[in-house]
Parts: structure tokens; sequence; C-alpha cells
């Protein structure tokens, strides 16, 4: 049986089904379930979107795309102020540099914050400025064997056997 098809063999209603759920400047797939969906946004993971669901009392495992409007204004709006509604260690912004405050960063706020954060490290040279400056590896991670990003690293056959084929071919034709 298809995903397509509802399971209970009655036409599916689709006019009331709403396709993408707009949260600030993310579009989410409204036919999936409200937990799984509030996934596919930045700064939201399994556990955050079930703690989100159950602020805005909503059944995590309704169909987004067929909620009420007052019901996706109350998930947008537990979205927005995530940070009062959960303890100062479960956002994902605690003490900002420029302000002190714990805030919860999600969608393009999320990674325009990441990319203001390591522009300040590199124009500062701290450690880990210099690390994405030279893009190596800023985590402590080992980079004699992993990370390679120049092309191949050790024999490359093939390359090798074109070359014998084309010096035996230069040899046939000289003979």
């Amino acid at each position: 049986m298809s995903a397509e098809e509802p399971q209970d063999g009655s036409p599916e209603d689709d006019e009331d089904l709403r396709y993408f759920v707009r949260i600030g400047q993310t579009d989410l797939d409204g036919t999936k379930a409200v937990e799984r969906s509030l996934t596919d946004m930045n700064g939201i993971g399994k556990r955050t979107a079930r703690i989100v669901a159950d602020a805005a009392d909503v059944d995590r495992t309704a169909t987004f795309g067929r909620l009420d409007d007052d019901e996706i204004d109350r998930v947008i709006e537990v979205v927005e102020n995530f940070e009062d509604q959960v303890p100062e260690w479960m956002v994902n912004r605690r003490n900002d540099f420029y302000t002190g405050e714990n805030s919860h960063r999600v969608g393009s706020n999320l990674s325009q914050t990441r990319t203001q954060d390591i522009n300040r490290m590199k124009m500062i040279d701290s450690y880990r400025g210099v690390r994405h400056k030279r893009g190596q590896k800023v985590r402590g991670q080992r980079t004699k064997s992993t990370g390679r990003t120049e092309g191949t690293i050790g024999v490359n056959v093939e390359a090798i056997k074109e070359d014998m084929a084309e010096e035996e071919a230069a040899e046939d034709d000289e003979v």
C-alpha cells in the first residue's frame, strides 16, 4: 500500500490540509506529524519538538497541516518564546557574548549567530579562530589521517595503469 493512499479506503480530505506551515523564515512540511515536522527547523531537535508540542497543548502525532489556525499560532508562539518554557540549561545560546542573556535561536537566526561567532574568533585570532582561518579541525579531532579534503591520498592505481597503457601504445607505434 502506498503512503499517498489512506488506509481506510475513504477519499482523503485535501481541502483542509496545509502543505506548508511557515514558522519564522522556515517552511515546514504540513503532511508530517507535528513533532517530526518541527525537527526540520534548524535549532529544534526531537526533544525540543516534543517540548514545544506539549507546551502548545497539541497532539504531537497529529498531522501538522490539519491543525486549526489557533493551534498553529500556539505552536509558533511557543517556538518564538522557547527560552521562557524551559530551564536555562536547555537553550542553545547561553550567556551571549554581547548581552549576557540566555536565548534559543532557531532557523536563519541560528546560522547567522554562528557565522558572527566564527568571524569574531577569526578577528581576535583566538586558537579556534586561527584553526577556522586555516580550514583545519577546530575541536581537537585527529588531523593526520582524517578530514582530508584535498583529492586522493594514497596511490592511484588507475592512473598508473593508464600511464602504462599509454607507454605500451607509444612503444608499439615506434616498432
